[in-house]
């Protein structure tokens, strides 16, 4: 039987293979089990903030220890441990259901047929987060396009159906703010294609073209009658801002629909952990503590419903502490999701870095 173990990523080599799949903080694969790793992999990893991963034992040759475990914080370790929250991955069937989906919507609309599509993908994406209490979708493994517009609507669905969920709204509710999701960046097909696929960033006359694609979007669905005034407003004010400062209306927050504010937080998260042609992807600490800064922008009833539901550093990941020590992450706790606890991997010191004050000062870098 093939072992595994822990290797800190920097100690990666091509040729070894993932034992155990890598995930995000949404609990989406980044790399599937028995993949095996090259120099582009790893040099992803390292961007994306990944610190360790599995490695099969025994399949290659490395002149570097995997993370030594001590006696006394492998008995923390087992006596700590607290499984994360539950998240959960779309079957194969549901993912081409929701790949061949997701394209005829961007493809068809103007067609009736644009309903039941976006509505069956809701339903499939509402089924999975209902099946065991889910918090997060596997969505990234789903190959829909290279287009960017295809999957980031995919993602913004299903981070604002389990914001929804998390303020305990309505089935029907948590449904229709999927399919606003869904349909919210529908506008940029009116968007010409040279904008659109520019390979740097907008200059101003494009941008005021870009920001005109709410407009576009509420203008294709908001006589259907397939779909409801909540889900026509939600498309048109995805982009708005509790101050105002948001486009194409410049409402602010007594202004803008419930749909918008929960869409306009998991838009901006999705945008920033997303590598585009003209930006690096954040990682997803940096995208979070950049929300937490928005607290003018951004409705704070969805922004804590977001940092409830977010999942940083999950449970077995190996972290690197600010005082130098290389610890494993034991438990998470959804009212500190950037300080979970540690156990130092070589003292057994356990850092409970949320709530322990002793531990105000240590960070993880």
């Amino acid at each position: 039987m093939v072992r595994r173990k822990y290797m800190r990523t920097r100690q990666l080599k091509p040729g070894m293979k993932i034992d155990h799949a890598v995930v995000d903080r949404l609990g989406r694969n980044l790399v599937q089990r028995g993949s095996v790793l090259d120099a582009y992999i790893i040099d992803s990893l390292l961007k994306l903030g990944v610190m360790s991963v599995y490695i099969q034992d025994g399949e290659y040759e490395s002149e570097e220890e995997a993370v030594p475990v001590s006696t006394a914080a492998q008995i923390a370790i087992d006596r700590l441990r607290t499984d994360d929250r539950s998240k959960v991955t779309l079957s194969a069937s549901v993912r081409k259901r929701v790949a061949e989906g997701i394209q005829f919507i961007y493809s068809h609309t103007d067609e009736k047929a644009l309903a039941d599509a976006t509505d069956s993908i809701a339903d499939d994406l509402l089924a999975s987060i209902e099946a065991n209490n889910a918090i997060a979708i596997d969505i990234s493994a789903l190959k829909t396009s290279d287009e960017y517009t295809f999957k980031h609507s995919v993602d913004v669905a299903t981070i604002s159906m389990i914001l929804a969920k998390k303020q305990e709204l309505p089935k029907n509710q948590i449904r229709e703010i999927g399919v606003t999701g869904l349909l919210h960046d529908i506008g940029k097909t009116k968007i010409p294609l040279e904008i659109l696929n520019k390979p740097g960033r907008l200059n101003d006359e494009e941008f005021a073209v870009m920001k005109q694609h709410p407009v576009y979007g509420y203008q294709l669905i908001k006589d259907r009658e397939e779909f409801s005034a909540a889900v026509s407003l939600g498309v048109l004010q995805h982009h708005e801002k509790m101050n105002g400062h948001g486009y194409p209306l410049g409402y602010t927050s007594d202004k803008i629909c419930p749909y918008a504010k929960i869409l306009s937080v998991a838009d901006i998260y999705d945008a920033l952990v997303t590598e585009r042609p003209y930006k690096a992807a954040f990682s997803q600490r940096d995208a979070v503590e950049m929300l937490m800064s928005m607290t003018d922008e951004l409705d704070m009833d969805a922004m804590q419903s977001f940092m409830q539901s977010m999942i940083l550093y999950p449970v077995d990941s190996i972290v690197e502490l600010s005082n130098g020590e290389t610890a494993k992450v034991v438990r998470n706790s959804p009212f500190y999701i950037l300080r979970p606890t540690v156990v130092g991997l070589t003292s057994g010191k356990v850092y409970d870095l949320g709530a322990d004050l002793s531990c105000a000062n240590i960070i993880i870098r």
